[in-house]
């Protein structure tokens, strides 16, 4: 796969792009750490290192179509990813309707991807971490599907793996998660959310 060379950008960063996931080999490819994984891919193809731990978190700061951009994974743990996201924005000066969170969702069906502009936690506790911490709520969120589980094996289920069909549907995903990042960062809101969400979801 073509590389792109890492790109210093002369600007500082207008977009903060976070990913959830929970750090450790023993974590890795679960379906809960869909935003670490795609935060990882994108980083790989634009050329940008994460090479920078600093306020519980990994990350580093390149281009995205042009726009500088800072691509963070939050090493807390999931449940407390705001301890991570609220200090960086302080430190750039991003308010919270400049940063993008990917993460799972369990209401929505395996590689279904979703743009919202705001919204509640809607039962996520990384969100709930992110609410809390950044005092707000109004922060774009793109949701990636894992699919849907009694409520009573939750915890299993998102720190299980893919089988094979549902991890090829996870790789679309991430190819329609990029559209709608690039979209997003030059475009508009409005543009992303034509790009990620698919008619009638």
């Amino acid at each position: 796969m073509f590389r792109k060379k890492p790109v210093e950008p002369s600007t500082p960063p207008v977009w903060m792009l976070v990913g959830l996931g929970n750090p450790g080999p023993e974590y890795k490819g679960t379906r809960h750490n869909v935003g670490f994984e795609f935060i990882d891919l994108l980083a790989e193809q634009e050329g940008i290192k994460l090479s920078t731990a600093k306020h519980q978190a990994r990350y580093g700061i390149g281009t995205v179509a042009d726009v500088s951009i800072l691509l963070v994974k939050p090493l807390t743990f999931m449940n407390l990813s705001g301890r991570s996201v609220a200090p960086l924005a302080r430190e750039y000066g991003l308010a919270p309707e400049k940063i993008c969170v990917v993460a799972d969702d369990l209401d929505l069906e395996v590689g279904r991807v979703r743009l919202k502009p705001k919204g509640s936690a809607g039962g996520h506790n990384g969100h709930k971490s992110l609410i809390a911490s950044l005092q707000s709520s109004e922060y774009p969120r793109l949701k990636i599907g894992i699919g849907s589980v009694d409520r009573s094996q939750t915890v299993d289920y998102v720190l299980g793996r893919f089988n094979p069909d549902e991890r090829s549907r996870i790789e679309s995903a991430f190819g329609r998660c990029r559209l709608a990042v690039e979209a997003l960062v030059t475009r508009g809101l409005e543009a992303a959310l034509n790009v990620a969400n698919e008619p009638g979801t």
